[in-house]
């Protein structure tokens, strides 16, 4: 009897293998997840940062509606009352999935189309004028109006 409670005493935790043995286990599991997991979070930005490009172009097209189908020159008459004396269109300057407002031009010269051209200034959020790694919509408006 005696023999089974000192038996049972002796073993209380585990040993420092069996620690080391689940802590690589963790750490194979971790290099292979998270690698996927930042190649989500980049396709999710960009995601993100397109929907924002086409909500700002639906925004400038609700504009021309009320506008003798004219959109405006610049971003900023989308957080002005419109000369008929309605609301806004905008509340503020839309941003990208990185927190940088969104680049606006119209006429645009960036494609052959009579929309306006809008882009994202991307991950590094230096404004290359729709080039580098800049989110733009021309590409859309090219196949569009083909």
């Amino acid at each position: 009897m005696q023999r089974r409670n000192q038996s049972r005493q002796t073993r209380r935790g585990f040993t420092l293998l069996e620690i080391l043995i689940v802590l690589a286990i963790i750490g194979v599991i971790a290099a292979m997840a998270v690698p996927r997991l930042l190649g989500q979070q980049r396709t999710a930005n960009i995601r993100t940062t397109n929907a924002a490009i086409v909500a700002l172009e639906e925004a400038a097209q609700y504009y021309a509606v009320g506008n003798s189908a004219t959109y405006p020159e610049t971003i900023q008459a989308l957080l002005q009352k419109s000369p008929d004396g309605s609301d806004p269109v905008l509340d503020k300057i839309p941003t990208d999935a990185w927190g940088t407002p969104l680049n606006y031009e119209y006429p645009n010269t960036k494609a052959s189309v009579s929309r306006p051209a809008i882009w994202s200034s991307g991950e590094n959020r230096q404004n290359e004028n729709g080039g580098g790694d800049d989110i733009n919509n021309w590409k859309d408006l090219q196949a569009t109006s083909k």
